[in-house]
């Protein structure tokens, strides 16, 4: 396990996977972003491995104002986005992370998207807030 904090996240008690998911997509809405992509990691290593793993998915968040700023700094940010919320089953419930923008944001060297990954942060820990 890396020692770079990457995100954060919680635990929600009681709750499948399908469930979080679902409450996870609803308090991004809330922030301004939609889930463009979800990976669905356990049926993909079944059918592509025929190996069997916990329900695990990777669901890809963008808000599209702030993409905008970011790509407007750099079309090469593409790279970093989206951001990326994992679900997964968790002892009792199911955990969710959020990834920290600004964690992705310092592999590069530019100040002017400070400003995006700071509101991104922001409203990502709004959101993992809304899910108690």
């Amino acid at each position: 396990m890396s020692n770079v904090e990457l995100g954060f996240g919680t635990t929600l008690s009681g709750k499948s996977v399908d469930e979080a998911v679902e409450a996870v997509t609803a308090a991004l809405s809330e922030q301004g972003f939609g889930v463009l992509t979800t990976i669905d990691v356990k049926g993909t290593f079944k059918k592509k491995l025929d190996v069997d793993f916990q329900d695990y998915r990777i669901l890809g968040a963008c808000n599209p104002h702030l993409a905008k700023q970011a790509l407007g700094e750099d079309l090469d940010i593409g790279l970093l986005l989206p951001c990326n919320v994992i679900v997964h089953d968790a002892e009792g419930g199911a955990a969710v992370k959020f990834v920290d923008p600004k964690a992705m944001f310092r592999v590069v060297d530019l100040p002017a998207l400070q400003g995006v990954a700071d509101e991104a942060e922001a409203r990502l820990r709004k959101a993992c807030a809304a899910l108690g």
